[in-house]
């Protein structure tokens, strides 16, 4: 099993901001060098990590993020996305509630935004030994496990997502032999993105963001070139798309 901490290790987790990036970014700062990217800067960071500004509105921040974090990274990890609006707009329960502009915002931010940092990160994974590009996606975005419908913007975008992280594993097999690219499904954990839906959950079923954090890395370690391009979940059980 590949350890994430290596000496030399360097990562990136975008969306640094939210419960799960803040809380993967405090457990890999004693064991890399790491890069906490967010569109606003958190209050406090651990001790050597470096914050970076991006804002999927403006790609050339993400650009410039490129120049900022320099080399060759070993993790790029997109911990970012969004269920809710700011302006409280939340997922579709039947289809006579898609809007165009809620349903554009949602796929901005759950697809064209990961799009965007693979577009300007994938370059920096080194060839020459192992790699991982990670993007948080969701169990829902899985078209096959669906049995329920509703959420039409959501699933959507994180089945596109899916079918992102796909292309890009194998186009990076072409070139970066030993580079791991795959979406991540966290389950359902304790942060602002599922605080509205927490209500009617299952006792036992609500994860905190550490312990969300410590099972999506202890997925990242376990995984090999053989698993690129798929989907999954917190516990490292693959998801069919």
């Amino acid at each position: 099993m590949t350890q994430v901490g290596q000496s030399g290790e360097r990562a990136i987790v975008f969306g640094a901001s939210g419960g799960i990036g803040a809380a993967l970014v405090n457990l890999l700062a004693g064991r890399a060098e790491v890069f906490a990217a967010s569109r606003t800067q958190p209050e406090s960071l651990p001790d050597g990590v470096q914050w970076v500004h991006f804002d999927f509105d403006e790609e050339a921040t993400i650009a410039a993020a490129v120049k900022t974090v320099g080399g060759p990274l070993d993790q790029v990890i997109v911990a970012s996305g969004a269920l809710t609006l700011q302006d409280g707009s939340g997922p579709e329960r039947s289809f006579k509630q898609v809007e165009r502009a809620a349903m554009t915002r949602i796929f901005h931010l759950n697809t064209i935004g990961p799009a965007l940092i693979a577009k300007h990160f994938l370059p920096l994974l080194p060839r020459d030994r192992r790699s991982v590009f990670a993007a948080l996606s969701a169990r829902v975005g899985s078209i096959s496990d669906n049995g329920i419908g509703g959420w039409h913007s959501y699933r959507a975008s994180k089945a596109a997502l899916n079918m992102l992280v796909r292309n890009y594993a194998i186009e990076l097999g072409r070139t970066h032999k030993h580079a791991v690219c795959v979406a991540l499904h966290p389950g359902t954990v304790d942060t602002a993105l599922s605080q509205p839906f927490q209500s009617n959950l299952p006792e036992g079923q609500l994860t905190a963001p550490a312990e969300a954090a410590g099972n999506l890395l202890r997925v990242i370690d376990g995984l090999t070139p053989e698993d690129s391009g798929h989907l999954f979940d917190w516990a490292g059980e693959r998801v069919e798309f």
